[in-house]
């Protein structure tokens, strides 16, 4: 029997249940509905630290400091799908989400001081990344200082950057829950994005010799 489609969603509001938290449920609601394996990390609710800046890891691989963000590095590193989710704090990514990304400077030291992680192409390609984000502004670049760091979250990770969830200009809408189509747009990519990795396993396994 094939696994499932493991997808993870994690959220970096310092709310619950608020506007970025609502859209990633929709996305992960989709993803659900294609049968995908579905877990979600609150990071607010963890007790973690930021990045020290030691370099320690730049010897070792490994990130000195250990709490309840560690093992969220194993739920990354086995998921299919990685969906990050932050809202837009002061034209930005959130204190609790950039504290993750930071966190995330052994993968780097591995790939590119110690080299000795590698992602095959082949093996980006099979993994997806979504950027999930909500802003009450009705700016248009309201989100551009967000997409370099979500960028080197996905690349640092091993994940392409496959696309985004947004929606700005929610105080006019009331929330998200009054955008006109922010919620079912989450939900159709959550959806799609299982059933492309599902089409893409199927075409691995029919041309694999002996088939």
């Amino acid at each position: 029997m094939r696994r499932p489609i493991k997808v993870l969603g994690i959220s970096g509001s310092p709310r619950r249940h608020g506007n970025t938290e609502t859209l990633l449920d929709a996305v992960l609601d989709g993803a659900a509905e294609a049968a995908g394996s579905i877990e979600k990390v609150i990071l607010r609710s963890l007790d973690y630290a930021s990045c020290r800046g030691c370099n320690a890891c730049h010897k070792t691989g490994v990130c000195v400091i250990r709490d309840s963000l560690t093992p969220v590095f194993d739920k990354i590193a086995d998921a299919d799908v990685l969906v990050l989710a932050s809202p837009i704090y002061s034209m930005g990514i959130t204190a609790e989400t950039k504290g993750l990304i930071d966190r995330t400077q052994f993968l780097w030291a591995r790939k590119f001081i110690l080299k000795n992680l590698y992602y095959p192409a082949n093996q980006i390609r099979r993994r997806k990344g979504i950027f999930v984000s909500t802003a009450g502004l009705g700016w248009e670049n309201v989100f551009d200082a967000a997409f370099p760091a979500v960028t080197a979250f996905f690349n640092t990770t091993g994940f392409d950057y496959w696309d985004n969830v947004i929606a700005n200009d929610l105080d006019r809408y009331g929330g998200i829950e009054g955008h006109p189509t922010a919620l079912t747009e989450a939900h159709e990519k959550g959806r799609r994005v299982v059933e492309l990795l599902k089409r893409m396993e199927e075409e691995s396994l029919s041309s694999a010799p002996g088939t």
